[in-house]
């Protein structure tokens, strides 16, 4: 264990109490680590927010047990505060529990807390370590930057002398996917920039988002290689030349530099970069590049396998934080999507061989998924922050209420039903091609478990946990309803909320464009149901991609993004869980549909249902998920199989696999210079 956590958990010892008060205004017993050990030594978390909310929760789990003298779910609770002052909380949990105080400031006495504030809680144990061993008194503002950039990120700001030396630290950094947050970035940014270094470049927002650094770096590729003499179009796009990218600043990076070819390399095996695909190479060309061009299909599939090898070698564990599935589950998404597109017949022995590696990495992905759901971090995602972005559905809008309050007056949430990530980079990749005009912040969240649109959907709109909206879990009409409560509760105006959702069709926009005009919301709430409506009337994903194309050539998702970012609205893109192949094992008698088509789970109010079905079908899966209410039990089908008629190939979701259960999240914007 580390001197971190040793260090926190060391007030917590479970036979003192079995109340337990954290006042913890900066989240740090938050920290996935900790509250892994927290469990293991007896420990439930939970959070203090709302207060109807968490009476009702601590009554029924907690309160009725130990009234009738048993332990309950846990032997000791921990109540977590947002706050530094223990009175907020009812009395009778302020006289009952033993209060612990946690605060930033007094474990980091040497660093100023403004700069140790931004640190992302999984750095803490390491800063706290060099804090301990490395520090003898205490550093000013600017000093504690230099520490954290060096001993956190590993950069070194005012080392960096020369180009070469800033696009080796920046890939570098966010190759291991260490991007800075944004105070860090702009200080960063202001000392390189300070040496003359990348004048008047958007240097800051490179070190802070690794989706705007790779479309600057995709870009200055294909000029690279422009200027070798090879000429090609863009994998995974129409068939049109792509080397100008309007509104952006036409960088040169250094790719003749040895450390700067290394880091591109592995980036384009890994997903993050598209190759070019060249109808010839001349002679002469560096041997190197080869990674980032494809001279033909069979060239193109050497990449896909070599990707998909990558992915099954670096296969998070059941002991993985969240964001290492987070960052796996996009690199998943971008390969998958290139196999999509694919050129070749089925039976083709490439194609075959693909498939097959495809089907490994399925398998591992998703054994190693269920088991870290089954070992309770799935539940650790509900405790989790919501300031510096949203980790699952539910969290959405809360953060969405955070960019309100720092200046984004104007709000539109996008929920694309059913979207998966790789669709996701579909869509993605054709705006890129034929517009130029959007720039894409990308991230994921985590969908609900059970995957389907009433448990998950429904938690992304209220900003609840399914167990607080029990009654209406298994429909959707309550949605708006929800919504609107939501934003009511944070002070913003009933007539200035907007929801609609089934729309698919361009013709659809000139009504909602003229609701926009007249009643002017401050938030919407949008649900965009093409894809999911589509996947369950196929029979593979390469078909949902093949319908997805078409759909897009309507411009109904380009217009869409132009009419809401031209009203001034701040666009947040996601979805409410994705989809997988999978093939029928029959459907059980008993239950409760939860979808009406194409299962992957069931649903059950009855213990000895629930038993009778896992009998039946040994291969299902039952997991215990933190949130639900206590008398909705899902059983899971097992692999990438579905509840429908045996053999069936279908596209569903509801279970728990990569593409179901992490989806994505996205900032829509106008590159600068388009709007």
């Amino acid at each position: 264990m580390s001197q971190w956590s040793e260090r926190i958990l060391s007030d917590f010892t479970a036979d003192l109490t079995r109340l337990w008060v954290a006042c913890d205004p900066d989240d740090v017993l938050l920290d996935e680590r900790l509250l892994t050990e927290l469990r293991s030594r007896g420990f439930e978390v939970m959070l203090y927010e709302d207060p109807f909310a968490f009476r009702a929760e601590y009554e029924e789990r907690y309160r009725a047990a130990w009234d009738r003298g048993k332990h309950g779910p846990a032997p000791s609770l921990i109540l977590h505060l947002r706050n530094a002052d223990a009175n907020e909380l009812p009395w009778d949990i302020v006289y009952h529990g033993r209060v612990v105080r946690l605060s930033l400031a007094d474990l980091f006495p040497k660093l100023t807390y403004s700069a140790v504030q931004q640190v992302e809680p999984e750095h803490l144990a390491g800063l706290f370590f060099a804090h301990q061993t490395e520090l003898q008194s205490a550093r000013g503002e600017n000093e504690s930057r230099d520490f954290i950039l060096e001993h956190v990120y590993q950069l070194m700001p005012r080392s960096i002398r020369s180009p070469i030396d800033f696009w080796r630290e920046l890939l570098r950094m966010h190759f291991a996917n260490r991007s800075l947050p944004l105070p860090f970035a702009q200080y960063a940014a202001g000392v390189i920039q300070g040496k003359g270094l990348l004048t008047d470049l958007p240097v800051a927002t490179w070190l802070a988002s690794k989706s705007a650094l790779l479309r600057v770096v995709q870009d200055a590729w294909y000029r690279y290689l422009s200027k070798l003499g090879l000429d090609g179009t863009r994998t995974a796009e129409p068939p049109q030349a792509y080397f100008e990218t309007d509104g952006i600043a036409k960088v040169e990076i250094p790719f003749d530099h040895s450390d700067v070819q290394l880091l591109v390399d592995s980036m384009f095996l890994d997903g993050s970069l598209h190759p070019l695909a060249v109808h010839s190479v001349a002679t002469g060309i560096p041997s190197w590049i080869k990674a980032g061009i494809v001279q033909d299909p069979a060239a193109m599939q050497t990449l896909v396998l070599k990707g998909i090898d990558g992915l099954i070698e670096t296969t998070p564990t059941a002991a993985s934080s969240h964001k290492e599935w987070s960052e796996f589950a996009k690199r998943y998404g971008e390969i998958l999507a290139r196999t999509h597109v694919l050129p070749g017949t089925e039976d083709s022995e490439h194609l075959q061989l693909i498939r097959e590696r495809i089907q490994v990495l399925q398998v591992l992905s998703d054994e190693r998924l269920q088991a870290w759901v089954a070992a309770k971090h799935y539940a650790d995602l509900i405790l989790q922050p919501v300031t510096k972005g949203p980790v699952m559905v539910h969290h959405v809008p809360r953060f969405l209420r955070h960019r309100r309050s720092a200046g984004e007056n104007k709000v539109a949430l996008l929920v694309f039903d059913g979207l998966a990530f790789d669709q996701w980079v579909q869509i993605r990749e054709r705006l890129v091609a034929t517009t130029k005009r959007f720039a894409f912040d990308e991230g994921t969240v985590f969908a609900w478990l059970p995957t389907v649109t009433s448990v998950s959907r429904q938690a992304l709109f209220s900003s609840l946990k399914p167990r607080e909206f029990d009654d209406s879990i298994d429909r959707t009409d309550k949605e708006e309803s929800l919504w609107k409560t939501y934003w009511q509760n944070e002070g913003v105006n009933a007539n200035e909320v907007m929801y609609r959702r089934a729309l698919r069709h361009t013709h659809q926009l000139d009504a909602l464009e003229a609701d926009l005009i007249d009643r002017r919301p401050k938030v919407v709430g949008l649900v965009i149901d093409e894809v999911d409506d589509r996947l369950h009337k196929e029979r593979s994903k390469k078909d949902v991609a093949m319908w997805i194309g078409n759909w897009l050539t309507t411009g109904f998702v380009d217009r869409l993004f132009s009419l809401l970012l031209d009203k001034g609205y701040h666009i947040y893109l996601t979805a409410d869980h994705g989809n997988v192949e999978s093939t029928g094992v029959g459907r059980p008698n008993q239950g409760v549909i939860a979808e009406t088509r194409g299962e992957r789970v069931r649903v059950y109010r009855s213990e000895p249902l629930l038993a009778d079905s896992t009998a039946t079908y040994p291969n299902t899966v039952r997991l215990d998920i933190a949130g639900l209410p206590a008398n909705f039990m899902p059983l899971f089908a097992g692999g990438r199989t579905a509840f429908v008629p045996e053999g069936e190939q279908v596209v569903v979701h509801g279970g728990v696999s990569i593409e179901e259960l992490i989806v994505p999240f996205v900032k829509v914007s106008y590159v600068i210079g388009t709007e």
